[in-house]
């Protein structure tokens, strides 16, 4: 092993090795289909490479360890050993083999673990552990062969992918967001264009989004927030075909280069997400991550997430630093004459006060001090590793064998294209005795009690984790959801999501704080219903398309994240404001929360909803979200006033908007 730079030593083989290991720990590599990788041809790497570049990685192979150290010497951050070059083309090939698999619709989607890591480098230069752009190739590939015309990369390394950024930046094409440590130029590549102003050039201007992290620390609800403020709103709006992801979990806890604190399942929320986009068709590709632990379990819940896995309840407190705010706010504002969504927003450029004064107190190493710092990063390295083996053992739950339960009361289960799990009815006298307990007038009507005793079946077994999700038809759906709610409480749930779209005559009581209502409705209702736990959306979907994604993204999401429920019920009452690809979005997106514990009730028996909402809960395919319809200045002055209204409660809304911090 040949290393000349301490600079070098974490980029270990030990990298995948112990990735692998932990995906077999899971059980979770003999779920997968497993690709043979292969060697990327010189062709493919002149797609993004000059044949100057790949003549001197040709060289290195045959050279001794001085010629080696001379050629390493002319890149930042890189070094040669005579077997790089041919472990860098495995991994632009087993990139490609991924793409191809997706692509062709062998898979639906999947991860390539490969190193040396690729979103440095350069069009003719190695940098930063890189020697050929691997997701930069997949993108130029992808596009070639398959006639693409619209593909995001996401970029959740630690670091700036300014090789990524260098190569597409004119190009309208290609969508590229990348968040990564700033510390305001201080911190390594320590570019000027790693800033929110680098938006792109020419015909790519709005289509290069930076998000710089001016101090370290940043966790779960910064890495959310700038996923509901930023990225998803212009990735819907942008409509990729294919999702690319330079994976680098060096942006995860206990990592000694990006020292955030971000834990793993938080990974598995982002992919989760990413999967609602390109009908599902994702790559996710390894970048940097490295601290061992953390990479490992980082890369086992992404990969869960992948395969549909229950999503693990998300940790720490939901609301983002003031310094993610004001990076947030810098992006926005720099994109605003780019995007539709951003048209009738507020948006204005912040100052940055919270981090730019620290700089002036910045402490810089003293060399005498470095033995010392490396006794202390090994003892931080113990220290992530025993906490990581707890948290992951705390969040991870059994899931359950049976993803979707329903009751076939009216014949219809037959009808659905996906197998659901049926189960019986709760008789009479059972269901008598638990709905007399809270509304004692529903149990005269033997229609009702009917109704009642099939809804309480599928959620008893939601509520007892035998099953991920259900379904029901209920003629009433406002009574259902009323029952349902105070049945959920009554087991020992002490934070509840309702999502009610249409009229709903029977308000559940909510002052406890153990129920959140966002009820949607056509009709203007009183402010004077709303509190921090009764929340009505007035909204009318645009007949042209769906133009329901900045009410979800920029409103729902946040308001629902910050609760952080243990049971999410969506219901959908009579006279619906929402057509059935508003109603998709909100169950595939809410399905991130709660361990993916949601429970549809329906009053509508329309085939064609029915089946929309059997294939979202059962994890079929990725729901048609119709035709992006940018909203009206009515709708957004609605969202902003929402938003005002409620940050100071449900702190996640705060990274847009006014700031009243």
């Amino acid at each position: 092993l040949l290393i000349f730079s301490p600079v070098c030593d974490i980029e270990v083989p030990e990298r995948l090795s112990s990735s692998y290991e932990q995906l077999k720990c899971y059980h979770l590599v003999e779920r997968c289909v497993c690709l043979p990788a292969r060697e990327g041809t010189e062709e493919e790497i002149l797609l993004v490479h000059s044949s100057e570049h790949l003549e001197v990685a040709k060289s290195t192979q045959t050279m001794n360890e001085e010629e080696l150290k001379r050629v390493s010497g002319n890149y930042d951050a890189f070094f040669f050993h005579p077997n790089t070059y041919r472990c860098a083309r495995l991994a632009v090939g087993a990139t490609l083999q991924l793409v191809d698999a997706v692509m062709s619709g062998k898979v639906c989607n999947g991860m390539a673990l490969v190193r040396p890591p690729g979103h440095h480098s350069q069009r003719n230069a190695a940098n930063g552990f890189c020697l050929f752009n691997n997701v930069a190739i997949a993108a130029k590939y992808a596009k070639l062969k398959y006639g693409l015309q619209r593909i995001l990369i996401v970029d959740w390394d630690v670091h700036h992918g300014q090789g990524i950024q260098y190569i597409f930046e004119e190009d309208p094409s290609v969508l590229y967001f990348s968040w990564h440590r700033y510390e305001h130029q201080e911190f390594w590549p320590s570019l000027k264009e790693s800033d929110y102003d680098a938006v792109g050039l020419g015909k790519g201007k709005g289509f290069n989004i930076n998000l710089p992290w001016n101090k370290v620390g940043m966790g779960n609800s910064d890495y959310l927030a700038a996923f509901f403020h930023v990225l998803l709103p212009m990735a819907f709006e942008f409509g990729p075909e294919l999702v690319l992801v330079s994976s680098g979990y060096d942006s995860g806890i206990g990592d000694p280069e990006g020292q955030m604190n971000a834990t793993p399942e938080i990974f598995a929320h982002l992919t989760h997400f990413l999967k609602q986009l390109a009908s599902g068709r994702l790559c996710i590709i390894l970048e940097g991550g490295y601290h061992l632990k953390s990479l490992s379990e980082s890369v086992c819940m992404t990969v869960k997430a992948l395969l549909g896995d229950p999503v693990p309840q998300v940790t720490g407190e939901m609301a983002p630093c003031l310094s993610a705010v004001e990076s947030i706010q810098n992006v926005r504002a720099a994109h605003k004459p780019y995007w539709k969504w951003l048209m009738y927003e507020d948006t204005s450029f912040l100052q940055n006060i919270s981090t730019k004064s620290h700089l002036l107190k910045k402490a810089y190493p003293n060399p005498s001090t470095e033995h010392e710092s490396k006794i202390t990063n090994n003892n931080e390295t113990v220290k992530v590793e025993r906490f990581l083996e707890l948290h992951m053992k705390n969040i991870l739950s059994p899931v359950p064998s049976i993803k979707t339960a329903t009751t076939d009361s009216k014949g219809s289960a037959h009808l659905l294209p996906v197998p659901l799990h049926l189960v019986k009815e709760m008789d009479k006298t059972e269901t008598k005795a638990l709905v007399s307990g809270f509304y004692a007038d529903l149990v005269k009507e033997d229609k009702t009690l009917n109704s009642l005793g099939s809804m309480l079946a599928i959620l008893d077994k939601i509520l007892k984790k035998e099953v991920c999700n259900g379904m029901t038809i209920s003629p009433t759906a406002a009574v259902s959801v009323a029952v349902a709610l105070r049945h959920s409480v009554r087991f020992g749930f002490q934070r509840v999501l309702c999502i009610f779209v249409g009229d709903m005559h029977t308000i559940p009581n909510t002052e406890d704080g153990k129920i959140l209502l966002i009820h949607i409705c056509k009709k203007e209702q009183s402010e004077k219903t709303s509190s921090k736990h009764y929340i009505t959306l007035n909204w009318k979907e645009d007949a042209e398309g769906n133009d329901f994604f900045p009410a979800v993204l920029g409103f729902i999401l946040p308001v629902a994240y910050s609760y952080q429920p243990n049971l999410t019920v969506i219901a959908i009452g009579p006279n619906r404001s929402l057509g059935i690809s508003g109603i998709s979005l909100l169950f595939a997106l809410l399905q991130g929360l709660a361990e993916s514990r949601i429970f549809a009730v329906m009053e509508d028996t329309e085939i064609n909803l029915m089946e929309s909402v059997a294939r979202a809960l059962v994890g079929a395919s990725t729901p048609h979200f119709g035709v992006y319809v940018p909203p009206t200045q009515g709708k957004i002055n609605k969202i902003k006033k929402l938003r005002d209204q409620y940050q100071q409660e449900w702190k996640m809304l705060q990274c847009s908007g006014k700031l009243s911090i």
